[in-house]
């Protein structure tokens, strides 16, 4: 029996950045879906099952620390990793982001070669996930 594709969820308020990010992860065995607000990235994670959550910081109507606190305070969402992908790159972002209860944290400008490791990293770690 196979784990079905290796969802990802990017929640990203710039339309060029999300697609940029749906171009390099999408792949066969990879789908990736997108919110463009803190409100609807919250919604899609809680009504959809990912592998990964890659969230911006600043995002309108909540916030991505907000979000990451929210999903990680669910015990549906808690365990689904969460990395930030941002360009708000002060130690005290980090640390905010980390005391939420990200997994990781992902500077803008990023490096494709590092998302495409990111998610190729979780996918051989994977065991299925169950069904919502």
């Amino acid at each position: 029996m196979t784990a079905g594709p290796f969802r990802i969820l990017v929640v990203e308020d710039e339309p060029v950045i999300r697609e940029l990010v749906r171009s390099m992860l999408t792949e066969d065995g990879v789908e990736v879906e997108c919110a463009e607000n803190g409100v609807e990235g919250l919604k899609l994670a809680r009504t959809q099952r990912f592998d990964l959550i890659l969230l911006d910081v600043v995002l309108p109507l909540m916030d991505g620390i907000t979000v990451c606190r929210m999903l990680k305070a669910d015990a549906n969402t808690a365990s689904v990793p969460l990395h930030m992908l941002t360009a708000k790159a002060k130690k005290t972002d980090v640390e905010a982001a980390t005391k939420a209860g990200a997994n990781g944290y992902i500077h803008k400008p990023f490096r494709g070669a590092e998302l495409i490791d990111l998610v190729a990293g979780l996918r051989a770690a994977r065991t299925p996930a169950a069904t919502r």
